[in-house]
């Protein structure tokens, strides 16, 4: 098979929320888009996440006390963030960089990148659920944050307090008397919370599944199981791809292709420099006293998303590597990482457990921009944590750079050059 290009198509590489999100807004400029995955549609990190869309999430990784969090997990496979030993240059380089950011300034300077970029896209999916009315459980009543234990609460109103000061991100204050009148599913006798009311959430794969259909009306062809094996280039231009369907003719190229945007480093002949960070989820069946809010437990690293129909459990950040593995221990690690918040902890029937590899950036940036040595290919990658939540700003970037339109927001902080 042979896809022929016109001027204006675009090929994008990775059907994830990413490339969904480049698919629409290349669309709407009325570019003729064909969208290509190895897999299948947003069947990666994309697919079982928490779902939430969150301003609240400014920090960075790279923050002060991260590396030494790291480096205690060498030494602890049951740490919720863990490095695994290994012999990978590729991964001491990454750590050795990220060690190097971990400090206060780095942070609020990156957390300032975040928050510009998080503000927009949330402007953008409001916009997006206004026009398209998308079916995906979206749900408009915030992030909360719930801690355990006196020192839990003092420590996260530092962050809070930070968050404010630095930011202009505000919570709400709930202490602990307050939560189980606030939402019955919260045991008594936790610390307190802090409610992040302008953060929303829904259910992700079924926003995938259901703009993916909405861009296929519109023309948008998505081809699934078909794997990219190599990209033909002629003076500074990607012309073809090498694919497992086939070869591909290319005016366009956008790369957005999550924590394996890595091994296509040669082929763009471009530095890339994302490691995957393994996450898990278990969808369950809501349980008898299910939380109305999605929440955070940030004692325990865990995530709280209750669906409609459904119930997630979601969290851990695990650098092994391309595990595809799904230990029973981390699923249970989860379950009871949530005893201690909820009175009905878990759900009965398991619907699914999952992993998926995050992009994660030595400096929490996501990268977005032109290919340096290619005059006609993208990247948009490297989403860290946040792949959700700065999909919709991330393809309006993307379409702003290939039609040569004014960029909503300043695109510099996330260039590919800065590697």
């Amino acid at each position: 098979m042979t896809a022929s290009a016109s001027s204006e198509e675009v090929v994008i590489v990775g059907s994830g929320i990413i490339g969904i999100a480049c698919a629409h807004y290349l669309n709407r400029a009325g570019l003729s888009v064909t969208v290509i995955d190895k897999g299948s549609l947003a069947g990666g990190c994309s697919h079982g996440n928490c779902g939430y869309i969150c301003p609240s999430h400014v920090l960075p990784l790279t923050e002060p006390g991260a590396i030494k969090t790291a480096l205690k997990s060498l030494f602890r496979p049951s740490a919720p963030f863990r490095v695994k030993p290994r012999l990978s240059p590729p991964l001491w380089n990454w750590m050795w960089q990220f060690a190097r950011r971990c400090h206060h300034g780095q942070m609020l300077t990156a957390g300032g990148h975040l928050k510009t970029i998080l503000d927009a896209s949330l402007v953008e999916y409001h916009q997006l659920m206004r026009e398209e009315a998308l079916a995906c459980d979206w749900t408009e009543n915030g992030l909360l944050y719930v801690l355990q234990t006196a020192h839990g609460m003092h420590e996260f109103a530092e962050t809070d307090r930070l968050l404010s000061e630095h930011f202009g991100v505000h919570a709400r204050r709930i202490e602990g008397r307050e939560l189980p009148e606030f939402d019955p599913a919260l045991k008594p006798g936790l610390a307190g919370a802090f409610l992040y009311e302008h953060d929303v959430s829904m259910r992700p794969d079924r926003l995938n599944a259901s703009w993916a259909a909405r861009l296929r009306e519109r023309g948008v062809r998505f081809i699934e199981e078909c794997e990219l094996q190599g990209v033909e280039r002629n003076e500074g231009n990607v012309i073809g791809l090498k694919t497992s369907q086939g070869p591909f003719a290319v005016s366009r190229l956008v790369v957005a292709a999550g924590a394996l945007s890595a091994r296509l480093s040669s082929m763009l002949d471009c530095h890339i420099p994302v490691e995957p960070g393994k996450g898990y989820s278990v969808t369950m069946d809501r349980p008898e006293i299910c939380p109305k809010h999605p929440m955070l437990f940030p004692e325990h690293r865990v995530g709280v998303s209750p669906f409609s129909d459904g119930y997630r459990l979601g969290s851990m950040m695990e650098f092994v590597g391309f595990d595809t593995s799904i230990p029973e221990r981390r699923i249970q690690q989860l379950r009871d990482s949530a005893a201690p918040y909820l009175v009905n902890p878990v759900g009965k029937g398991r619907q699914e457990a999952w992993y998926g590899w995050r992009p994660m950036t030595w400096d929490s940036l996501p990268i977005i921009g032109a290919v340096p040595r290619l005059s006609n290919a993208w990247l948009a990658t490297g989403h860290n944590m946040l792949g959700m939540s700065l999909a919709t700003s991330t393809g309006r970037l993307i379409s702003e750079m290939i039609v040569g339109q004014p960029p909503h927001i300043d695109p510099a902080p996330f260039s590919p050059a800065r590697f």
